[in-house]
């Protein structure tokens, strides 16, 4: 499990210069720098860590069922009245929260790729053309909008959402009995 452990954080785990504690020197070095780098940028895709965790948590579970059968088989022969020693029984408590934590990491993974996913595609939904950048301008493609006509996509969509304000927060004095004022309505 150490093994997997250390496999999984990768080559920044190993110290603040490498597996000597010293600075990293010549091509190697940088390499090893781009490699810390790549792992960060993985660190932070939910998918790649669901990726990585995956192994993680079929190791965690073989290891569960492992202890919870010689945990069964231990208190089976202390029932039949046979003497064990005590030593080498693993706790399956502890195994368990191991399993459940790795568990809760792959949720959260899968919850925030899930939350990316729906971003994107509320991205594409309202806004489905690119504005192109300043530091690119001969980069335009056919499809990207006119910073001036974005800003007027942008306003539109502002004017819409206060609309909506206002509408909700006239109906929600309607429905508790008050006559509408000026002083919820967004100018």
């Amino acid at each position: 499990m150490a093994a997997s452990m250390n496999q999984a954080l990768g080559p920044q785990s190993l110290g603040a210069g490498g597996p000597l504690g010293g600075a990293q020197l010549g091509p190697m070095g940088s390499q090893q720098q781009q490699l810390g780098l790549a792992q960060q940028q993985q660190d932070f895709d939910p998918v790649q860590r669901y990726r990585m965790l995956i192994p993680q948590l079929k190791e965690s579970l073989q290891n569960l069922m492992k202890i919870a059968a010689l945990n069964l088989a231990q208190n089976t022969n202390i029932d039949n009245g046979q003497k064990i020693g005590d030593g080498g029984v693993q706790r399956f408590d502890k195994s368990l929260e191991e399993f459940y934590a790795l568990c809760d990491q792959l949720e959260l993974c899968l919850r925030l790729a899930y939350e990316c996913l729906s971003q994107s595609y509320d991205s594409a939904k309202h806004s489905p053309t690119l504005v192109p950048t300043a530091t690119k301008p001969d980069a335009v493609q056919t499809e990207s909008l006119p910073y001036t006509q974005y800003l007027g996509m942008i306003k539109s969509q502002i004017s819409c959402a206060k609309d909506i304000h206002n509408a909700l927060l006239e109906c929600s004095k309607k429905i508790m009995g008050k006559t509408p004022t000026s002083q919820g309505v967004l100018h």
